[in-house]
Parts: structure tokens; C-alpha cells; sequence
């Protein structure tokens, strides 16, 4: 059996343009056709996880099944009942076999869990936050079936956006009248093909064909060097292009189907501070960690007085916040810190911001300090992004 990686490769897109093209009558005709994005769903789920990822699929059909068993049974204890240490239990639950897939390689000698498969992080935040959101009682019309559509969208399964459970279930219900539909297509086509020139194109040449000889000179040269400060700008720059044009994939494809899935970039290197920049950069994972782990961090900690001050309150936050999301990248030191520096980057900006309106007018504000500020986010940006690629770990000590 053929197995493809999502936006990989031209049979690829191929076989997406020919699996669409009903969908695409159908809505510019005025109807939805369920059953057939169903199968489409599972033909494409069949491609990736298939064949020598075989093992894959099966992981991720038990996934699939245990994480809508939990939400379902919590959905139905949440309508008698509200207790918070049965919430907490389906949470811990729901990220347990993410917890299982992120810790194995460290207790394993490098090994995989056999319970991993390619996009469990993204299914993982979706199940925890729709069970968060039963527990809020802003989710009143959980349906397992649809939970089960919803978190097997073929288009962002793999790397995302991440999405909400009530906007998807909004725009997969709702059929698109004729001018709104045409200008999704506009949109799909302009995503997929500006995701061709970010992935195929920009992706490549800073990826595949700087990187490594950037990298070897770097490796070969001791201490700092200006193949190292080549090293950071390159990454960045291929990090970016090849996280967004996989991105811009799976928007353009789920327009096609109908479905706005939310943009995941918007610019993010001409952010002018670092709490700007998280607004512009993976945003739906920026969003999620601040919904589902901030606010609420945020609220328990003032419900309980934890910490006198707010500003203590908000700032003891970013850190823990942050330094979660480098932790859920991976059980290394460079994951590890570079999510703590970005908590404290948060912290500074917060402060910075303060002191501006402590002392109106004296800390001027024109066009030059605002390139100044977009310059500074950008190079701090790309020396954590060194960071966390992983290179510095090569370079300290593998060398």
C-alpha cells in the first residue's frame, strides 16, 4: 500500500485535487455531501497512516476511540455533575498518551512509543480542550460522532491550526452561500499555491541547501563564529517558511471543503516585542496555551491568593506557561529553555510596557524606534530559535 506524507509530494495533490473536486461542485451548487468528506477523510488518513506507518494508523485508531470514550463519559457526568477532581481526571487523562509518547524517548534510550503517530500533540490539545470547554459549559452540544470528525480532519492532522470545536462544527454545518464560497476558493487556491513557494521553494533553498554547509563550517570552526550567527538567521528562516507553507496546506485545503480553518502566521517577524510576536507565530497554539493554560493558571492563583500582586500573579505565569510549551516540544535541555527565555522575554516586555506608561512622553515613539523594536524582537527571536534547534546541543557537545 502507497503511503504519503500530507504535502509532500505531487501524487500528493494530485490525489487531493481529484478527491476534492466533488466537494467543490457540491458547495458551489449549495449543498454539503457528509458522507463523502467522511470517505475522503479516511482515503487520506489510509495514505498517511497506511502501509509501513501501519503501526500508526493502529495507534491512532485507539487514540482516536479512547480520547472519544473520555470526552464522552465526561460530557455525560458533566450534565449531573460538576466536581472539580473528575474534571482534573479526564484532563490527565486526556493528555496521558501524549505524556506517554513525549516521555519514552528519554526513559528508552531514544526509542518511540508505540502508542505515537504522526499529529498526536495537535488531537491531544483538541480533546483537552473540549473537555475543558464541557467543564465551562460553553460546549452544550457534544456529539461523539462529530467529535470524532472533528478531531480527524484529515487536512490539519498532521502539524495543524488548531481548532475549536464549536467554529468547526459552525462552518461544517453550514453551507457557504455562491459569492462567499467562490472567494474561500480564491483564498484556498492563493494559500496553497503561496504554501508551494514557502515549502517547495524558500523552505528548500534555506533548509536543504544553506543550512547543512553553514552548518558544517560552524561545527568545524571552535567557539563563536560568523558560520554560527549564518546558522541562526538560516534556521529561523527555514523554520519559518516550512512551518507555514505546511500550514497555509491545510488552510487552502480545508477552504476547498468549506471549513475556515484559522491562519496559524501572520508576519511574525515584523512583530514589534515578543508578546506581539507570539500573536503573530503559531498563533492557534499561541491561543490555546493562553485559553486553556494561562487563563485559567491566571484565575486559580488569584482565586486562591497565592501571590499578593497581580503583576507577580502574571509574571509567575508567562514563566510557568511558557516554560509547559517547551516542554511539550521535548525532554531536552534546548526545548526546555528556550521556552523558559520567551517566559521571561514576557515578563521584560510586560515591565518595559509599565515603564512607557509611567513616563509618557519621555521615551519617544516614532518610526525609528519601532524598526528598532521590530530589529530586536527579530534577532532575540532567531537566537532562541538557534536554541531550539537543537544545533548548539551538536556544537557544545558533540563536538
Amino acid at each position: 500500500m502507497i503511503s504519503l506524507t500530507p504535502y509532500e509530494n505531487p501524487s500528493y495533490f494530485l490525489m487531493l485535487f481529484v478527491a476534492l473536486l466533488p466537494i467543490v461542485i457540491g458547495l458551489l451548487a449549495g449543498r454539503k455531501f457528509h458522507w463523502y468528506e467522511t470517505l475522503v477523510s479516511f482515503f487520506f488518513l489510509l495514505m498517511t497512516f497506511g502501509g509501513p506507518k501501519w503501526h500508526q494508523g493502529l495507534a491512532l485508531i485507539g487514540y482516536l476511540v479512547f480520547e472519544m470514550i473520555l470526552v464522552t463519559l465526561y460530557d455525560r457526568y458533566r450534565k449531573q455533575k460538576n466536581d472539580t477532581w473528575v474534571f482534573v481526571l479526564a484532563v490527565l487523562l486526556a493528555i496521558a498518551p501524549l505524556v506517554v509518547v513525549k516521555m519514552t524517548p528519554l526513559l528508552a534510550n531514544g526509542g518511540n512509543a508505540i502508542i505515537g503517530f504522526l499529529g498526536i500533540s495537535y488531537l491531544t490539545f483538541k480533546a483537552v480542550q473540549t473537555v475543558m470547554e464541557l467543564r465551562d459549559g460553553t460546549l452544550k452540544d457534544y456529539n461523539p460522532w462529530f467529535f470524532l470528525q472533528f478531531m480527524a480532519f484529515f487536512p490539519s492532522i498532521s502539524s495543524g491550526p488548531i481548532d475549536r470545536y464549536r467554529r468547526f462544527r459552525n462552518d461544517y454545518e453550514k453551507v457557504p452561500d455562491r459569492d462567499k464560497y467562490l472567494g474561500m476558493l480564491q483564498k484556498g487556491v492563493h494559500y496553497i499555491f503561496l504554501g508551494f513557494v514557502y515549502k517547495f521553494m524558500l523552505s528548500y533553498f534555506f533548509g536543504t541547501f544553506l543550512l547543512p554547509r553553514f552548518e558544517k563550517v560552524a561545527m568545524a570552526t571552535p567557539g563563536l563564529s560568523w558560520a554560527l550567527v549564518g546558522v541562526t538567521y538560516i534556521y529561523s528562516m527555514y523554520l519559518f517558511f516550512d512551518f507555514a507553507g505546511y500550514s497555509l496546506f491545510a488552510v487552502g485545503t480545508s477552504y476547498f471543503m468549506g471549513i475556515e480553518t484559522p491562519m496559524n502566521f501572520k508576519k511574525p517577524f515584523l512583530a514589534h516585542n515578543i508578546k506581539e510576536f507570539w500573536n503573530r507565530w503559531h498563533i492557534t497554539l499561541s491561543f490555546w496555551f493562553r485559553d486553556f493554560i494561562y487563563m485559567r493558571l491566571v484565575f486559580f492563583f488569584m482565586k486562591k491568593k497565592v501571590f499578593k500582586s497581580p503583576k507577580t500573579t502574571a509574571n509567575v505565569t508567562y514563566i510557568i506557561n511558557m516554560g509547559l510549551m517547551g516542554f511539550w516540544h521535548g525532554l531536552t535541555w534546548y526545548y526546555i529553555l528556550y521556552g523558559f527565555i520567551h517566559g521571561f522575554a514576557l515578563v521584560a516586555n510586560d515591565w518595559w510596557i509599565a515603564v512607557k506608561k509611567k513616563h509618557p512622553g519621555r521615551i519617544p515613539h516614532n518610526k525609528f524606534t519601532e524598526a528598532f523594536a521590530i530589529f530586536m524582537t527579530f534577532n532575540f527571536v532567531c537566537f532562541t530559535f538557534l536554541i531550539f534547534s537543537g544545533f548548539l546541543d551538536k556544537l557544545l557537545f558533540a563536538r
